[in-house]
């Protein structure tokens, strides 16, 4: 058996290949106790041959600031590098706004003399490894250049082995130029690794393989997540969004929104021609971390998301959760404060007598008394949220040029087929679809991904474009071999362009599409102007062992709104004039 499993803020979720689903809630304080009991109640004591597993453990190391004590080693002169940053503002318009304090403080950010010219050609040696403090548990090396030679790096990481501390290199971890994106990332890397090798470690046995889902959209060896945990950030949510993608184009929208609302977070991503829009990056915490991924946009909005007034007297849903323990007032686990999910239960879009995980009957008196006490109304939460959630779908679709109008709304996770509706009339979107075990389709992504690897390498000479293809053919035979080589692999290469005297690129198939490329995205084009290439990029892909068509089919029927729709992972509101018609792939296609 294999087995997909993503772990939430609230429930874990499990899926086999044969349809079997779990979900269980989760433990926060050690993830894999609920993975353990998932696979328990899943496979009946027998060990899977593949675990596809999606975690929340970097996201929530980094976000709640309980990674390792990390040194830092870097040129002498520029171990401020990080807390400098770009010299922006965080918030243009708030002048009280601060940057998260750097994951390094200035005590531990240590100068080695030695530099690399902007070719990587050697022009003052390197210096010896400077004492270490007492109480380090790792260490990020990033030096100037060192995307185009990594000689020096290695030479340090030596000396830090030496001493027995764990070392990460951003000529290993980010080899693209950028000083302060590719440092920051390299200490990411290195304050998650501990506590994520940890966690990693203890999967093995659990499956006799187990593969860990990348922000990318592609599964990895636990090995080389454990090397690597700054890649995880959006582990979860990617599964999500590959499920999505998929369902959506077999249902006829090759463009769409993925829509995912868990218990926690509300996950959205702009889907085109089938396929997730990526990012060379993101911004997680306040720290930018350059390392491919899909272009998710996450809020804090979720089932378990807590309403209160603010000092003004303003509704305000989130981003502070109720998580699994309590959880909402409705589960009767202690809580008591009132969530999204007690408003949807005392506005009847949940059944009381519907089955939660993991719960009894749902408490709509506890509900209710919840949210007299805080002041609000269930009718005020869902208008607040969803206004939320409105606005995350517009930052990927609106802003950046896209009408959201032509575009159709993929809703999973375990309350999206609550809201979905509201939203897509607020957009005037095309449709809703709500794919078959949409409440732990994230479950089913990770079961059905494929696995994959993605490399980068800086071009050293961003005006002269000889040599450029040779390089691109050595990067896709490495990152070929990377996913175990073969004839089924599939590798697709690309280069981060930019007119000259430009600060920022784009990732294009070929120097020649660049033009067209600037023109979609920025309106103009500069016909005759130089074009510098500045980073290559291979990306390689094994077929997905399973595709979600080879799950068992799920049955449904005709519906017209208003109606509730009770699944065992989630429940569908459908409004009065809205119609759910089944597909033949087994999701409902909402319209009105």
């Amino acid at each position: 058996m294999r087995v997909g499993a993503d772990t939430g803020g609230t429930f874990t979720d499990l899926v086999a290949e044969d349809g079997q689903v779990v979900k269980v809630l989760s433990t926060p304080d050690d993830p894999g106790r609920a993975l353990g009991h998932g696979l328990g109640d899943l496979a009946g004591g027998a060990v899977p041959a593949l675990l596809a597993h999606g975690t929340t453990v970097a996201t929530n190391t980094l976000l709640q600031r309980r990674g390792a004590r990390v040194a830092l080693v870097t040129n002498a002169g520029f171990a401020d590098v990080i807390e400098i940053a770009r010299q922006d503002r965080p918030s243009l318009y708030d002048a009280f706004a601060d940057r998260p304090e750097p994951l390094v403080p200035r005590n531990l950010r240590l100068g080695v003399d030695g530099r690399l010219d902007a070719t990587g050609a050697e022009i003052e040696a390197l210096g010896a490894l400077p004492e270490i403090p007492e109480g380090v548990e790792a260490v990020a090396v990033c030096l100037l250049h060192a995307d185009l030679n990594a000689d020096h790096e290695q030479a340090l990481a030596e000396a830090v082995h030496g001493r027995g501390l764990d070392v990460s290199l951003s000529s290993a971890v980010s080899p693209e130029f950028r000083e302060y994106e590719r440092t920051v990332t390299t200490v990411v890397n290195a304050y998650l690794r501990p506590a994520c090798r940890a966690y990693l470690e203890g999967l093995e046995g659990l499956a006799r393989e187990v593969l860990v889902m990348t922000s990318g959209g592609g599964l990895m060896p636990v090995a080389e997540a454990a090397f690597l945990p700054a890649a995880l950030l959006l582990s979860g949510p990617a599964g999500g969004v590959r499920a999505g993608a998929v369902a959506a184009a077999a249902c006829g929208f090759p463009d769409a929104v993925t829509f995912d609302m868990g218990g926690t977070s509300t996950d959205v991503c702009l889907v085109q021609g089938g396929v997730p829009e990526p990012a060379p990056g993101r911004v997680v915490g306040g720290f930018p971390v350059r390392l491919p991924a899909l272009d998710i946009h996450t809020i804090g909005a979720g089932g378990g998301s807590i309403a209160r007034l603010d000092p003004g007297g303003a509704l305000v849903v989130g981003p502070e959760s109720a998580g699994a323990d309590p959880g909402p007032a409705c589960y009767g686990r202690g809580g008591t404060e009132p969530t999204v999910t007690d408003a949807d239960l005392v506005l009847g879009r949940i059944p009381a007598d519907a089955a939660f995980p993991g719960l009894d009957r749902l408490d709509v008196e506890s509900a209710v008394k919840a949210l007299e006490g805080a002041g609000v109304t269930a009718e005020g939460v869902v208008a607040v949220v969803d206004a939320a959630m409105e606005q995350a779908i517009r930052a990927v679709t609106v802003q950046r040029g896209v009408d959201p109008r032509h575009l159709a709304l993929v809703a999973f996770g375990g309350a999206g087929p609550l809201h979905a509706v509201a939203l897509a009339e607020a957009l005037d979107m095309r449709a809703v679809i709500v794919p078959p075990r949409a409440g732990v389709l994230s479950a089913v992504g990770l079961l059905c991904s494929p696995r994959q690897r993605e490399l980068v390498r800086s071009w050293p000479t961003p005006a002269e474009h000889d040599g450029v293809a040779e390089a691109l053919a050595e990067l896709e035979a490495e990152a070929k071999a990377a996913v175990g080589g073969g004839t089924d692999v599939e590798v697709e290469v690309a280069l981060d362009c930019r007119y000259t005297g430009q600060s920022h690129e784009l990732t294009v198939g070929s120097v020649g599409a660049f033009g067209d490329e600037h023109e979609r995205r920025n309106g103009y084009a500069r016909p005759g102007a130089a074009i510098e290439v500045v980073a290559l990029r291979a990306r390689a892909r094994r077929p997905a062992p399973l595709d979600p068509s080879d799950l068992p089919p799920v049955r449904r029927e005709r519906m017209a709104g208003p109606a509730v729709a009770v699944e065992t992972d989630c429940t569908v509101w459908i409004p009065e004039g809205w119609t759910a018609e089944p597909h033949p792939t087994g999701a409902w296609v909402l319209t009105r």
